[in-house]
């Protein structure tokens, strides 16, 4: 690409704090991240319209519509706002909610305000730490250990999703196609001996730029011949009933929940408001490291403008169709993956926002229109979801592996992990606080300049 063409994609329209970017104007089409995308993102999305349709009494046709609404939330983190990460759920939170709201609530109009008021909650709470800056100056002071610790509690509690939580329902589901999936996944994307053979033979770089999809795509032919998968394509096209959701699923219709709903929800939202800062963490991390190999194209990282972001999000969510916690900051598998070829160089993505925008099929999210693709994607719902949560595990791992900086850090860093895994959010957090303030103290080691700055995530 030239050098006109390269500042054209690196540009956008200032508002406030945010970037716009328009897609094709602002951002350039990789037709890799735009295959996988198209796939797995479509995919991964869908997962939870059997929880609408099983437990909010949603239809197929409305469930879909209400993750059409998401998806399109989700991708303006990108085109609208200008965040630096690949936008996704606030996974690790998503079966604590649905215990709390579905357990805690019979019909599917209480079902609905609750969600509401989570997601009013969450967006109060992520706006003010935006606006008065704590988010940024509580991301800046935290201790290199306590930071690993809380990444490496996602990367455990990701993986104990899969093979522990719901093995039922994803792994031994589906044992063969999702074990390829996510075996193929890891090795295009972190095998080192893989890496160094892209360099010289064409066919396995072109293999390892598909990412997420060659795993993927092979679950999808293996899956009929095992047996595990079963398609029933139908033809035509689909017009989501956005209209439809509104009037079973906004407050504007149902009502709003009364301060005591709010107040109920609150504490939920708190420990999700940890999970999203392990998730700020976690994305910053992974940028910073791959920043040093990218002097030309350096990321625009600004905690505050991230909590403003996903504040927004979620209150646009809690009027239209909400369903908390679908809008946080980051997909760690794909975001890893787009990093992972952005920090390879201009020739192999141009820019940051090249690579994100494609991978969010450039905020038009086309897939929800056709039925054949709909249904096509309904028996690989699962799989898609489990290759998340463990490419999720697996990238969170290294990038917290990398944080600690001598012996006893690592020691405070896996005890805080399976704290944040096994127990509550907020005793986790406390148990990895008292760790690092009683075993490693808040200075870094003295004459280690170099670590010292592996804890600056500004």
């Amino acid at each position: 690409m030239n050098d006109s063409n390269t500042a054209r994609t690196r540009g956008g329209l200032r508002w406030g704090p945010f970037t716009l970017r328009i897609p094709f104007v602002h951002a350039r089409w990789y037709w890799s991240e735009g295959l996988q995308g198209t796939m797995v993102a479509a995919a991964t999305g869908l997962a939870l319209v059997p929880v609408m349709m099983g437990y909010f009494g949603l239809s197929f046709e409305q469930a879909v519509a209400a993750s059409f609404i998401h998806s399109i939330l989700i991708s303006s983190a990108v085109f609208v706002f200008g965040e630096p990460y690949a936008p996704g759920w606030i996974t690790p939170a998503l079966p604590l909610v649905l215990t709390f709201v579905i357990g805690g609530f019979e019909s599917p109009h209480d079902r609905f305000q609750a969600m509401t008021a989570l997601s009013l909650d969450f967006a109060l709470i992520v706006v003010l730490l935006g606006i008065t800056g704590l988010g940024t100056r509580f991301m800046q002071w935290l201790p290199p250990a306590l930071k690993g610790g809380i990444i490496l509690g996602a990367a455990i509690a990701a993986l104990k999703r899969v093979f522990v939580d719901d093995a039922d329902k994803y792994l031994l589901a589906q044992p063969i196609s999702t074990t390829l999936a996510c075996a193929v996944c890891l090795l295009l994307a972190f095998s080192l001996p893989l890496q160094r053979l892209r360099e010289t033979n064409k066919a396995v770089g072109l293999l390892a730029a598909l990412g997420l999809l060659p795993g993927f795509l092979l679950a999808a032919v293996i899956g009929p011949l095992v047996g595990e998968i079963d398609y029933d394509i139908q033809w035509g096209f689909l017009l989501p009933p956005v209209g439809e959701v509104w009037a079973i699923a906004s407050p504007w219709a149902i009502g709003w929940p009364d301060a005591a709903l709010m107040l109920k929800c609150l504490p939920l939202a708190l420990v999700a408001y940890i999970i999203l800062f392990g998730d700020l963490v976690t994305g910053n991390e992974v940028l910073r490291q791959a920043a040093d190999n990218r002097p030309d194209d350096p990321p625009d990282i600004n905690p505050s403008r991230s909590h403003l972001s996903v504040g927004i999000r979620n209150a646009l969510m809690a009027i239209s169709a909400p369903f908390f916690p679908t809008q946080g900051s980051l997909w760690t598998g794909v975001h890893v993956i787009v990093v992972q070829r952005w920090k390879r160089g201009g020739e192999a993505m141009d820019h940051l926002f090249s690579g994100l925008g494609s991978y969010y099929v450039m905020c038009l999210p086309f897939m929800f229109f056709l039925l054949p693709m709909l249904t096509g994607l309904k028996p690989l719902m699962g799989i898609a979801l489990s290759l998340t949560l463990v490419l999720t595990g697996f990238a969170c791992a290294y990038v917290a592996m990398a944080i600690p900086r001598d012996a006893t850090e690592r020691g405070v860093v896996l005890l805080t992990g399976m704290a944040l895994a096994l127990f509550e959010p907020w005793q986790g957090l406390l148990i990895g606080v008292i760790a690092t303030l009683t075993l490693v103290g808040l200075n870094p080691p003295l004459g280690d300049a170099a670590a010292a700055k592996s804890g600056d995530t500004s």
